[in-house]
């Protein structure tokens, strides 16, 4: 794992006050249809510190003053290799008493990340934003696609809820997922601006692009019209009420920008994902 420019630094403390740990995980071998999410995790990087912004929170927190751990990039390749290399990645920064904040990458991420996760913290809510479910059995012969990540979550009992929210792309394979486990799904046609989530934790934040509508979110491999805006996005995340043990960011792909507009989504997201998840450690991270 290769160490690049840190935020700050802080030892690790138990339970899910714990401070945060950046992680990216440039790997795309699983996406069905582009490549590019590989060169995410650098382009975020570059946007979160471009001289066009600074790191301030719209709750007026900087963000180079909290204590976040950049933990570098896992160098990735092979797709089982890399998935049990995210595992224990991942494992690793949980058992140091920290909260990861993971930055893809393809969706098949989330699956290894929440092997780990999901067995520190037992009974977790998964809160999932999204413009496809990702709950294939298979996808084209892969059961690790990035199409498939939620199935094998689910399969695992490695949460003991599942809501998504901004589905769009519902098909009758996914639906019977939906029904087989339980799945809470909010479509994107019943998202209201004043949607607030209360939800009891503890619970992982899994929050793919293209949730937005391409016209916020160019920069994706697969646009869904009709889709959220920053704004509804940012809001739900900054009033969720439920104390959060992780977060990944996933499916940016900066080959499909423009002008860097993706990218600077990506940042404001990571930097109020970064407020939120203060909340539990009274005003540091």
């Amino acid at each position: 794992m290769a160490a690049v420019v840190s935020l700050s630094d802080s030892s690790g403390s138990n339970g899910v006050a714990g401070p945060v740990t950046i992680i990216g995980f440039p790997y795309d071998a699983s996406s069905s249809y582009q490549r590019g999410a590989a060169e995410a995790p650098a382009a975020i990087r570059r946007a979160l510190y471009c001289d066009s912004s600074n790191l301030w929170t719209e709750s007026l927190r900087d963000v180079g003053a909290m204590l976040v751990q950049d933990g570098g990039d896992l160098e990735c390749g092979d797709p089982a290799a890399t998935r049990a290399a995210i595992e224990a990645a991942i494992s690793a920064i949980v058992a140091a008493g920290r909260r990861p904040l993971s930055l893809g990458g393809d969706h098949s991420i989330t699956y290894p990340i929440m092997r780990a996760v999901g067995r520190r913290w037992p009974g977790l809510t998964l809160l999932h934003f999204d413009a496809h479910p990702d709950l294939y059995d298979e996808l084209d012969g892969d059961r690790f696609s990035h199409a498939c990540p939620f199935a094998r979550i689910l399969e695992e009992g490695l949460v003991s809820r599942l809501v998504q929210i901004g589905i769009r792309t519902m098909n009758a394979k996914q639906m019977t997922q939906v029904e087989r486990h339980g799945v809470e799904v909010i479509p994107m046609r019943d998202w209201r601006d004043e949607l607030v989530l209360s939800i009891e934790g503890p619970v992982y934040v899994s929050l793919d692009l293209d949730v937005l509508d391409p016209a916020f979110a160019p920069g994706i491999s697969h646009p869904e019209p009709g889709g959220a805006s920053v704004r509804q996005l940012l809001n739900a995340v900054q009033h969720l009420e439920a104390p959060i043990v992780g977060a990944d960011l996933v499916e940016y792909n900066p080959r499909n920008d423009l002008r860097n507009l993706t990218g600077m989504v990506c940042a404001k997201l990571v930097k109020e994902l970064l407020d939120r998840m203060m909340r539990e450690t009274g005003g540091n991270c």
